[in-house]
């Protein structure tokens, strides 16, 4: 069975941080890639950062420097922490594996007011 569970999103003011946290079932999680998207209003998903099991990191220029990825393989669980928030960053926020993606979660609302 496919799952991933977004968990930590919120309102935050700029300037600020919060974690946030995706619970993904151990038969999509184990040996693959996961990646953190998000989708703002109106706009398409895209994708923010990645990780793959060895722990190698990739992020989107406008994130860089502000958000780290990260996972813990026994839990099957990848994280994002994400500090200096910008408005720009208000967005559902997804985890999901890279490449041919499976089914999305419900997603966790980030908001970040000016």
């Amino acid at each position: 069975q496919v799952q991933l569970v977004e968990s930590g999103g919120g309102l935050v003011q700029a300037g600020g941080s919060l974690g946030l946290s995706c619970a993904a079932s151990r038969n999509i999680f184990s040996r693959n890639p996961m990646a953190w998207y998000r989708q703002a209003p109106g706009k398409q998903r895209e994708l923010v950062a990645s990780i793959t099991s060895g722990g190698r990191t990739n992020y989107a220029d406008s994130v860089k420097g502000r958000f780290t990825i990260s996972r813990d393989n026994t839990k099957s669980t990848v994280y994002l922490q994400m500090n200096s928030l910008k408005p720009e960053d208000t967005a559902v926020y997804y985890c999901n594996t890279v490449g041919p993606v499976v089914a999305w979660g419900q997603g966790t609302q980030v908001t970040v007011s000016s």
